[in-house]
């Protein structure tokens, strides 16, 4: 599991399973979960992590059962988002994540404390309940986290509304995780972000702005990547960060060639980009890692003459300069459709002699 490997956690002892349907209380059968047991008493480990998301009851019954902590599929991707993140911002948002995710797991969670000693009478009343307490402060601080968060999506939209008056095209770096999306990034800007072969290496957009020949100046973005079943609190959250690949001119979907589970994750980024509203923003796939993949750099267009796909390789450079070519093909035509839309926006006057009236002649 490369997301258990990525969030720093060393792998003992794998253990599969195949059930028609998830167990209600275990998720898996009580054979499976003995089997589980049993390996983690040998092996001493302290974590039992499932590669699937486990309900709030699953997740505390797994937990009572193994004498161990659990994490689901869910847990484990806050978790490395949670070691990733730098900037404010990106905090902010892992943090919002988190506590989304926890606000459906403190059920039973303060047992020991459920009543409080209170009231006025001898024996005294019941109190308010710890689960009570948890529950307030954690939605007084979800309540902190959105308003902060706002407040960075409305100066995110400013100076997209900058740019946009300024008539700069802008382009996103979108697709699944660990497809080179950082090196391109760096390649193309000459940046030096940080690139690393792990799962989710980077999770703050970073934007730069580059001149293209015969194009001028675009801004690129480079965004968080894509994975599958990527947890639905963590698009909400980063749904500020998100929006500049919404209002990007165009998205630049780079793939690695080289995996041979390229078309599931293709359709994995497409899924996020429809559930997040950038279903329908002309996308250019960046066929990465070419090196890898012994395949050559090169321009492929479609049936009308556009570019659809260009093979490169961000690590070494191949095919770089094709894919600026495409940038600048892309910016020419985005430019002539605006210059198209403000001639039809603001029609010229007609300036034709009307003929004139018998009566005034």
């Amino acid at each position: 599991m490369r997301l258990a490997a990525s969030a720093g956690a060393r792998r003992h002892c794998l253990v599969k399973g195949r059930r028609a349907r998830p167990d209600p209380k275990f998720f898996a059968g009580t054979g499976k979960v003995d089997e589980i047991g049993r390996a983690a008493e040998d092996l001493n480990a302290g974590c039992v992590i499932f590669n699937h998301h486990l309900t709030p009851a699953q997740e505390r019954n797994l937990e009572g059962e193994l004498k161990r902590r659990v994490m689901d599929r869910t847990s484990l991707i806050l978790e490395i988002f949670a070691q990733r993140a730098q900037t404010s911002e990106g905090k902010l948002q892992v943090e919002l994540a988190q506590l989304d995710h926890l606000s459906t797991r403190l059920v039973r969670g303060w047992t020991h404390l459920e009543r409080q000693r209170g009231g006025l009478g001898k024996t005294g009343g019941p109190g308010e309940k710890q689960l009570e307490l948890d529950r307030r402060m954690l939605s007084q601080r979800v309540r902190l986290l959105r308003t902060k968060l706002e407040q960075l999506r409305n100066r995110r939209e400013v100076q997209r509304r900058a740019r946009a008056r300024r008539e700069v095209p802008s382009v996103s770096l979108v697709g699944y995780t660990n497809a080179g999306k950082s090196t391109l990034f760096n390649a193309l800007t000459h940046a030096k972000g940080i690139v690393e072969d792990r799962l989710f290496a980077t999770l703050d957009t970073t934007t730069r702005k580059v001149f293209v020949p015969e194009a001028g100046a675009i801004v690129i973005s480079d965004t968080v990547g894509f994975i599958r079943d990527l947890p639905t609190g963590l698009v909400a959250a980063f749904r500020a960060t998100l929006e500049e690949t919404v209002h990007a001119d165009l998205l630049l979907h780079v793939v690695d060639a080289a995996s041979p589970v390229r078309d599931m994750q293709i359709e994995e980024v497409n899924k996020v980009l429809t559930s997040i509203g950038a279903g329908t923003t002309p996308q250019l796939l960046v066929w990465n890692k070419i090196d890898r993949a012994s395949d050559t750099p090169g321009v492929e267009r479609d049936e009308y003459g556009k570019i659809f796909r260009v093979r490169v390789s961000a690590r070494t450079g191949s095919g770089l300069g094709d894919l600026r070519g495409a940038l600048a093909e892309f910016a020419r035509e985005s430019s002539q459709a605006r210059a198209a839309r403000s001639q039809n926006s603001h029609p010229q006057p007609d300036t034709r002699l009307e003929p004139m009236d018998s009566a005034c002649r």
